[in-house]
């Protein structure tokens, strides 16, 4: 066993693509390694801004020998009556280079064979590594790959060294166009020059002693820590999104950070402008205190160990100052003005070629989402509709402010900072960040009423009126993200408890394309069809994700609910009543009354004649079924599905006693007939719930 070390040297690499390089390179190695049956401790993987290293640990010197039987021609062709081999034989023989007389017999199904046995030598494992090592290098996830001056080999940056090495020795290879090596590069500025590793086993702390951290997470958890510590000294709390973080880990090779400070005017600025700027102009952490305020600091992560760290903080101050004060520029600049004032330049600027400016669908952004506030008031829920309407109003004016023009991240959060400033009604204020929420899947939703309202009749505007100009999504097209926008409306509807029908607001939505010219939809029943199958298939998608099983959410969607909270009820019935030890019979049976129904050549009553009830278990289904019918009725006007599907759990027993000794196509029409309307009615009781002749138990 040997410990086998690899690098690839580069000039710096990308750093949002260094952490899924490293992690490509190490499943890939690890992949061939198996499927060369080579035996290993541990692997791991390096990346730093200049290299790319995998370690493996315990490495078998070879790949096993193994057997491999070869089969020729049948016994009967192989030797003559004689026993002496054909000329079949022979040549089979000939071709592996053996006698014939070393021919073995090979029983089979299909009768016996001559054959031979023979081992092959398994490769050593340092002529099968350079070709591994290459193979992952070119599978790895490069969008764009590189040429560096006459040479062949592409790369996503320029290649300078590479090492490969068992133990303390060279396996002698090239890989992408350079010779292997034992030297390897230590820090960009500490230690530039090439460095000879003595031992596999040496690298990572060669590399320290050279100002290299060369485990991505060793390095990143350096930086959270230093981070961490020069918060805690001016008691704040370091904002460190992981994407943010993942990236300056990878710019640097030996992480120190540093604390800087901005002047506190700024703070007046809309922070998230601050934040934003700082982080993706910068690759700055910012500071807020304990309420999330943000405060006059910021931390950056400098790869040089300075004599004089002073002058490194004063570079960045100098740096990030006029990024800030162009926000509080643009800040001052759209105050000049009050909010609604900015709504004038919405009526010259196109929401979309075929559905008007972005003034227009603000108005009808206000009546849909006037129309969701009078039914939520209907719920009983405190809500104003002369604020809803004029949030909506107001929903999209900061699009022509000039922060929003310079970040456009900041839309809605400008809204609600300019709203507040021109002393607008704080639920409205707050309504305009809200309605961009959910922004991503399993974001938070909105929070105030107005926020729910504008958040619902935005997307519900864009998807009416994008379906009805067919511009629906098309495969993995979706530019108008209108599969995430359903689900946000789904989602709202449900985990917010709205007992709301899809089709009032599909109807009413499309109604709002209707202006005194005439409507901006051609097709009215096309459009309310296709937004609501659309929307009924975003159900699938949203509760997989869940982890919820496909037929179940087939069963309900089999009775096609149209209020999403009322479908989410269903879902969570069906899950439960899966558990039951009797959902199994109960779901088979289901499907054979499903069949029966669909055969039946004659419409089915819905009424059953007792009379006509001769047997002793269709008698004793009919009276359960009575029973649960009674049972039920209150509990489906309480919509408590959950217990109306435990409560059919009972009839299990009857139906399978039913269909053991009754016999459903009888001879005489008149008892047929009084058994389909029997399984009619309970096939109507499950279904007052879903279909559970789908769930695949």
């Amino acid at each position: 066993m040997s410990t086998i070390l690899f690098e690839l040297g580069c000039e710096e690499l990308p750093p949002k693509s260094l952490k899924p390089l490293r992690d490509a390179l190490q499943a890939s190695v690890i992949e061939q390694l198996n499927e060369a049956e080579i035996s290993f401790d541990s692997i791991k993987a390096f990346a730093a801004p200049r290299r790319l290293a995998l370690q493996i640990q315990g490495i078998g010197d070879k790949q096993p020998d193994r057997s491999e039987q070869k089969r020729g021609p049948a016994i009967k062709a192989a030797f003559d009556a004689d026993g002496n081999p054909t000329r079949a034989a022979m040549g089979f023989a000939k071709g592996l280079g053996i006698e014939a007389s070393e021919l073995i017999t090979i029983n089979t199904d299909k009768g016996d064979y001559v054959g031979y046995e023979q081992t092959i030598q398994g490769q050593a494992t340092t002529e099968l590594l350079p070709a591994i090592f290459q193979t992952a290098l070119d599978k790895l996830p490069i969008a764009k790959r590189m040429r560096s001056g006459a040479s062949r080999n592409e790369f996503v940056r320029p290649v300078q060294w590479a090492v490969l090495m068992q133990d303390s020795a060279v396996i002698d290879a090239t890989i992408q166009g350079h010779q292997t090596g034992t030297q390897t590069r230590g820090h960009r500025f500490h230690s530039p020059d090439y460095h000879n590793i003595a031992h596999a086993n040496d690298y990572e702390e060669l590399l320290s002693g050279l100002k290299v951290v060369a485990d991505f997470d060793k390095r990143q958890m350096l930086i959270k820590n230093q981070v961490k510590a020069l918060a805690d000294e001016v008691n704040s709390d370091a904002i460190v999104p992981q994407a943010l973080l993942d990236e300056v880990t990878a710019l640097v090779d030996f992480p120190i950070a540093l604390r800087a400070s901005f002047e506190a005017r700024f703070l007046q600025v809309p922070q998230e402008a601050l934040i934003s700027t700082m982080q993706a102009d910068q690759k700055y952490f910012c500071l807020t205190d304990k309420t999330g305020k943000l405060q006059p600091y910021f931390i950056f992560i400098t790869n040089i160990e300075s004599k004089d760290p002073n002058q490194i903080i004063e570079g960045n101050e100098k740096v990030v100052r006029p990024r800030l004060a162009d926000a509080e520029f643009f800040f001052l600049q759209d105050q000049k003005q009050p909010l609604f004032a900015l709504t004038e330049s919405l009526k010259n600027r196109v929401f979309q070629d075929k559905l008007g400016t972005i003034w227009e669908k603000s108005e009808r952004i206000a009546k849909l989402a006037a129309f969701i506030a009078a039914l939520m008031q209907q719920q009983g829920q405190q809500i104003s509709i002369d604020e809803t309407v004029r949030a909506g109003i107001l929903s999209k004016a900061d699009l022509a402010s000039s922060l929003v023009g310079e970040y456009p991240e900041l839309q809605g959060i400008a809204g609600t900072y300019y709203a507040r400033l021109n002393n607008e009604p704080e639920a409205v204020a707050a309504s305009l960040e809200e309605q961009y929420l959910p922004k991503f899947s399993g974001d938070v939703l909105p929070q105030t009423p107005i926020g729910i309202c504008l958040a619902l009749a935005d997307r519900l505007d864009t998807l009416v009126g994008i379906f009805a100009i067919d511009q629906a999504p098309t495969g993995s097209k979706d530019p108008f993200s209108l599969r995430r926008s359903a689900i946000g409306i789904l989602r709202i509807l449900i985990e917010k408890q709205l007992p709301i029908n899809l089709v009032a607001l599909v109807e009413q939505a499309i109604k709002n394309y209707t202006t005194e010219e005439g409507s901006k939809i051609a097709k009215m029943g096309d459009t309310f069809t296709q937004v609501m199958a659309f929307l009924n298939s975003r159900y699938r998608a949203m509760y997989t994700e869940q982890g919820v099983s496909v037929d179940t959410i087939q069963a309900v969607q089999a009775i096609n609910p149209h209020m999403p909270l009322d479908f989410d009820q269903r879902i969570r019935a069906v899950q439960a009543f899966s558990e039951l030890s009797q959902a199994s019979m109960l779901a088979d049976s289901n499907k054979r009354v499903a069949n029966i129904l669909a055969k039946s050549e004659v419409s089915v009553a819905d009424n059953v004649d007792e009379t006509l009830l001769s047997e002793p278990a269709e008698q004793s289904l009919y009276a359960s079924v009575q029973q649960a019918q009674t049972a039920v009725q209150p509990l489906l006007e309480q919509a408590d599905y959950t217990q109306v599907l435990q409560t059919l759990a009972s009839l299990d027993e009857p139906l399978t006693q039913f269909f053991d000794n009754v016999m459903v196509n009888s001879e005489d029409a008149a008892l047929k007939n009084n058994r389909l309307a029997l399984l009619k009615q309970v096939r109507a009781l499950f279904l007052t719930v879903a279909d559970i002749s789908e769930l695949q138990l």
